[in-house]
C-alpha cells in the first residue's frame, strides 16, 4: 500500500471512529429520562442521577441517592402501558414496545456505572453525600483530623464548610494523576504529601486519622495502621471502604480489629449506598 492510500486509509477509519462516538453519559441518561417520560418510577431514578451531577459539577455536596436498580416488574408496568393505549397486534404499538425493552438493558447498565462515572469525571470514588458528611463532622466534634489519601478532598471539604474552625489536614500523594481524575480537579486545598509522611507530619497534633478507598491492591493501608499503631496509638484511624471487597487490601481487612459503636452507626446509616457496594465507615485499631 503505497503512502497515499494509507494516508486516505487512516482518513477514513478517523472519520469512522468520529460517527460512532459514544454519546456522553449524561445526554444518554436524558435521552432515556425522555423515553421512559410516562414512566415515573424510570424518571425518579434518572431525576436523581441527574441532580446528584449538576450538585457536584456546581462544587456542592449530593443528597443521597435511592438504589439505582429498576424494578424488577418494570416490563410488565410497561407492557400494561402499551396495551392501554394500543390494542394488541397494532403495528405503532408493536414499535414502541420494542424500542423500550430494547432501551431498558441499556439504561440499567448506565445507572449501574453510576459510581464508574463520577470516578472518571470528578474523581470521587467514596460517595460523599451532604448529610453524610454533617454526621461525620457531629461525630468529630471538631476534634483536629488529618485525611489521608484525601484524592480531590470532598470529605475534607465538606468537613471544613461546616466546621469552619477544626482543624483539618487534607493530604494525597497526588500519585494518580496519571492514570485518571483523582487530585486534578481538588475541591479543597490538599497538601501533597503521601499517607505515611503525612502521619509523620501531623499524627501528633490530630486525634482522627480519616482513610477513604484505600486501593485493594496496595498495602498502603496495612503500613499506616502499623504506624499508627507503634508511633501513634492514641490516634483513632477511621476507615471508609468495602470490607473485603472494592477498597483496601486483603491484609488491612485480615489485620485490623474494625468497630461501630453506636455513633458510628449514625454516620453509616447516612452514607446510603446507592449501588452493589457495601461501603461503610469503621473505626481500625
Amino acid at each position: 500500500m503505497n503512502p497515499k492510500q494509507l494516508k486516505k486509509l487512516k482518513k477514513q477509519v478517523k472519520k469512522a471512529h468520529q460517527v460512532v462516538k459514544k454519546q456522553p453519559y449524561i445526554e444518554q441518561l436524558m435521552t432515556y429520562r425522555d423515553l421512559f417520560d410516562d414512566f415515573p418510577q424510570i424518571k425518579f431514578l434518572i431525576n436523581n442521577v441527574l441532580e446528584s451531577d449538576r450538585l457536584i459539577k456546581n462544587g456542592l455536596l449530593p443528597q443521597p441517592l435511592p438504589k439505582l436498580l429498576l424494578p424488577d416488574n418494570i416490563q410488565d408496568i410497561i407492557f400494561k402501558k402499551v396495551n392501554e393505549q394500543y390494542p394488541q397486534g397494532n403495528p405503532e404499538g408493536d414499535r414502541l414496545w420494542n424500542r423500550y425493552v430494547d432501551a431498558l438493558p441499556k439504561l440499567d447498565r448506565l445507572l449501574r456505572n453510576y459510581r464508574d462515572y463520577l470516578e472518571a469525571t470528578y474523581g470521587m470514588w467514596s460517595y460523599v453525600n451532604a448529610p453524610y458528611i454533617k454526621a461525620l463532622s457531629e461525630y468529630l466534634h471538631g476534634r483536629p483530623t488529618l485525611e489521608i489519601m484525601a484524592g480531590n478532598g470532598y470529605i475534607s471539604s465538606g468537613l471544613r464548610n461546616l466546621r469552619p474552625a477544626q482543624t483539618i489536614f487534607a493530604t494525597d500523594s497526588t500519585d494518580w494523576t496519571k492514570e485518571n481524575e483523582t487530585g486534578k480537579h481538588p475541591v479543597t486545598t490538599i497538601e501533597p504529601l503521601d499517607a505515611l509522611a503525612a502521619i509523620k507530619k501531623y499524627g501528633s497534633q490530630v486525634d482522627y486519622v480519616i482513610m477513604s478507598w484505600s486501593p485493594d491492591k496496595l498495602e498502603i493501608d496495612w503500613e499506616v495502621l502499623q504506624l499508627l499503631r507503634k508511633d501513634y496509638p492514641e490516634v483513632k484511624l477511621l476507615v471508609i471502604g468495602e470490607k473485603n471487597g472494592a477498597t483496601d487490601s486483603a491484609k488491612f481487612w485480615q489485620t485490623a480489629h474494625l468497630t461501630q459503636d453506636d455513633e458510628l452507626k449514625k454516620v453509616n446509616e447516612q452514607i446510603h449506598s446507592f449501588d452493589l457496594i457495601d461501603e461503610q465507615i469503621y473505626l481500625a485499631q
